[in-house]
């Protein structure tokens, strides 16, 4: 993969910051990983794969390098800057490996469609766990970046959104099969991904995920979305490749294999299970007697007023790094980064100097074989990953802020 040139090709926009009320991250994590432990469908990255192979793989125009799109850290979530239509009309959609649908809002009529628009006259309806949408089908021009230009791109104009928190829709980047029987008479819908293979933009299936943490008062570009391969330039040595796991239902996103341990060779609070790397998840989530267990080495207690762990500052200044062996590779999440950015602390409904952990418990849900934790945003902010379709495998890598004391 070419990654020469991949920084250069990205589009600078400013920080956006989401406001959570309380309990309501971790009541929306909850409900999120409900959604994906019920299994959206079987067609994950595992099954595109076994498809890949069967036809003899993607017939595309020689690719260009590989590409990127700056990304926007609003607190809990991340928003791209994307194009719909000619001439373009913005929109700020969150970035979601966990589905795999692009849809925007059309409320107060902000999307008005131009000569690149076709109405496929065909109905789309979408479940998050915390919230749901539906509308009309389109095909429109959809731009990333300069040369991220994707004609006919299949995109949904929602006439509803409910508990969708005022944002303008979403970017999905998650595996094909995700979009199964979501439009009407219709089978797996091509994603944005899909087309810039096709369309020739990009030399192979796979994005890259850089982001940088939330610093107080920044409106600088917080990370960027690189299709084509990753971007060396956004992380440190060698990025590291596994197999996507091939347990059910984790294997129906972005899957894998993966242990926790406390401390350098201290007591292990996750063994090895399946579970998933998603953008669309704030927190950590972690099996019941895995974080029952955390707990307990950390010293925490609960927070009413914002549902997260709490340390005192003595307890964080004895906390030991987590470690996450994923395939062969260990990586360490240090007790700065493990707490919840101090920065958002009154976001919450939490107190400015108060040390919050980011994680949660999945519940008694989390016991059961198959997907039982999601390393969301506060794991995904201090590493560089990698998701690659081609080669039905996800990478990980550290970063220049990996052992950041931003907090």
């Amino acid at each position: 993969m070419s990654t020469n040139n991949a920084s250069s090709r990205s589009c600078a926009f400013t920080t956006q910051f989401r406001v959570a009320e309380g309990k309501t991250i971790v009541d929306h994590d909850m409900l999120r990983s409900r959604h994906l432990r019920a299994g959206a469908n079987p067609h994950g990255p595992v099954a595109a794969m076994m498809a890949l192979e069967a036809t003899g793989g993607h017939k595309h125009l020689q690719p260009q390098d590989t590409q990127s799109v700056n990304v926007v850290n609003a607190s809990v979530t991340y928003l791209a800057n994307v194009g719909v239509g000619e001439p373009a009309q913005n929109f700020q959609l969150l970035i979601d490996t966990g589905s795999s649908n692009t849809w925007i809002l059309s409320e107060h009529e902000e999307y008005k469609p131009t000569k690149t628009a076709t109405d496929m006259r065909k109905h789309f309806k979408l479940s998050y766990g915390r919230g749901d949408c539906e509308g009309t089908e389109y095909l429109d021009t959809v731009t990333l970046g300069d040369n991220l230009v994707i004609k006919n791109q299949s995109i949904g104009i929602a006439s509803r959104a409910d508990q969708m928190d005022g944002m303008q829709g979403i970017l999905g980047i998650g595996p094909t099969g995700l979009t199964k029987d979501t439009v009407s008479d219709s089978g797996e819908q091509l994603t944005v991904t899909d087309n810039l293979m096709k369309q020739g933009k990009i030399p192979e299936e796979c994005i890259g995920i850089y982001y940088a943490p939330t610093k107080p008062n920044s409106t600088a570009n917080s990370g960027s979305l690189c299709f084509g391969g990753p971007d060396a330039s956004k992380f440190k040595g060698d990025i590291n490749w596994v197999p996507l796991t091939k347990q059910a239902p984790a294997n129906s996103y972005w899957g894998i294999d993966q242990s926790i341990s406390y401390g350098r060779g201290g007591p292990t609070l996750m063994a090895t299970c399946a579970g998933i790397s998603d953008t669309g998840t704030t927190l950590i989530m972690l099996p019941d007697a895995a974080f029952n267990e955390y707990m307990k080495q950390t010293g925490a207690v609960m927070d009413d007023a914002t549902g997260l762990p709490m340390v005192t500052d003595a307890q964080l200044a004895k906390m030991q790094s987590l470690m996450f062996k994923i395939g062969d590779h260990e990586y360490e999440l240090i007790p700065n980064a493990q707490l919840w950015p101090r920065a958002q602390n009154t976001t919450l409904g939490g107190e400015a100097d108060k040390n919050y952990l980011a994680f949660a418990s999945m519940g008694k849900m989390g016991n059961e074989p198959g997907l039982q934790f999601i390393n969301g945003y506060a794991f995904l902010q201090r590493f560089y990953s990698a998701y690659d379709t081609t080669n039905c495998r996800l990478g990980m890598a550290m970063t220049a802020h990996t052992m950041d004391e931003t907090n």
